[in-house]
């Protein structure tokens, strides 16, 4: 099992970046494929980026790819997501998630930050 505790959310102009990162807890962190979501108010939950366990193969949403990046460093359990030419769109409750190579589905997630994006 692992725990997860997002930070880094915010308040930020259109244009600008921020950064997004998830530590985890324990020392299993590598055995996990790991993944960022995004809710929006009234909206369902959508997928933004994933990355496998080694870090070597990511995808991303077509609407964040080219602006989005999504890291992990598995000596310190902490997964990112580095936004950058962020827009109003992309306002929404951010998620990291954590799943098995062997799951087909994220069994783990964190409580969530807020990243508002402004005018």
């Amino acid at each position: 099992q692992v725990q997860l505790v997002e930070s880094g959310g915010g308040l930020v102009q259109a244009g600008g970046s921020l950064r997004l990162s998830c530590a985890a807890s324990g020392r299993a962190f590598s055995d996990y494929y790991m993944g960022w979501f995004r809710q929006a108010p009234g909206k369902e939950r959508e997928f933004v980026a994933a990355i496998s366990r080694g870090g070597s193969n990511t995808n991303y949403s077509g609407s964040v790819k080219g602006r989005f990046t999504i890291s992990r460093d598995n000596a310190k359990n902490t997964l990112y997501l580095q936004m950058n030419s962020l827009k109003p769109e992309d306002t929404a409750v951010y998620y990291c998630a954590a799943r098995a190579a062997s799951a087909r589905l994220y069994d783990y997630w964190g409580q969530g930050t807020q990243v508002t994006v402004s005018s």
